[in-house]
């Protein structure tokens, strides 16, 4: 298992902590801010949060990161460890710093990797608050996938809170397919849901569906009352894409 050694410190340093946050809020934050029209929702289901604590959220553009931890209260973001794909965000040393110097990033494994096995729990036992995007990379439709169980087994061997959060409009200003960010300052929201909780006698399986279904729960509600697509019309539409053609029918 890897161990996290001295890049520990920079979770609990405070001068780490004082660099990583005004780069976030001094410098990315108005980057995005000014890209989009940001509407952030819920925040006052955020009073009652302590660390440790998991964030989790739908994931579709490269947005949705920035967006998180700058719609955040600094109080919860300022020692928010984000989890980050290992084979893309940490493979030079400019990435590296630069993922870790906005993000407060950590590596996570995909796929079969497994250098760095048992980072976020090393992070939780520490009482280093999480965000993760459970669906483990973005989404290529805009609708959901499914959610891997490890953020649910985290919650309930430490049994702490988790913060649902849904970010809607985001695949519309990024497309995961596209290269750049569309122009315009698109409209998009990020809403925060009341904190959950595991139940007594769940297994992460469960836990894991409940989850995911308050955060398509969140993003459909909003969606709805703003104009956007839903999660079932995004997935449906990305479906009939994806259909072959029919050939047409030979004309005498």
């Amino acid at each position: 298992m890897a161990k996290l050694g001295s890049g520990k410190k920079r979770f609990s340093n405070p001068l780490q902590i004082a660099a990583s946050t005004a780069a976030q809020q001094l410098l990315m934050k108005p980057a995005v801010w000014s890209i989009l029209n940001v509407h952030v929702h819920g925040v006052e289901n955020l009073d009652g949060v302590e660390e440790p604590f998991i964030v989790i959220a739908n994931h579709s553009s490269h947005f949705d990161a920035p967006l998180a931890i700058g719609a955040l209260p600094t109080r919860l973001s300022k020692r928010l460890a984000t989890g980050a794909a290992a084979d893309t965000f940490f493979t030079t040393r400019r990435s590296t710093i630069a993922i870790e110097l906005f993000m407060n990033a950590y590596p996570v494994n995909r796929g079969a990797t497994r250098d760095y096995r048992g980072m976020s729990k090393q992070l939780l036992a520490e009482g280093v608050p999480l965000f993760v995007f459970p669906e483990g990379t973005r989404s290529r439709s805009g609708g959901m996938g499914p959610f891997a169980p490890g953020v649910a087994a985290l919650a309930i061997s430490f049994n702490c809170q988790i913060v649902p959060m849904a970010i809607v409009g985001s695949a519309a200003a990024w497309p995961a397919k596209e290269k750049r960010w569309r122009g315009g300052r698109p409209d998009v929201h990020v809403v925060f849901g009341l904190p959950m909780r595991p139940r007594p006698g769940e297994i992460a399986h469960e836990l894991n569906e409940r989850m995911r279904r308050k955060v398509i729960e969140m993003h459909d509600s909003t969606a709805t009352a703003y104009g956007f697509p839903t999660q079932a019309e995004m997935l449906h539409r990305a479906a009939i894409d994806k259909a072959p053609s029919k050939p047409k029918d030979d004309q005498p």
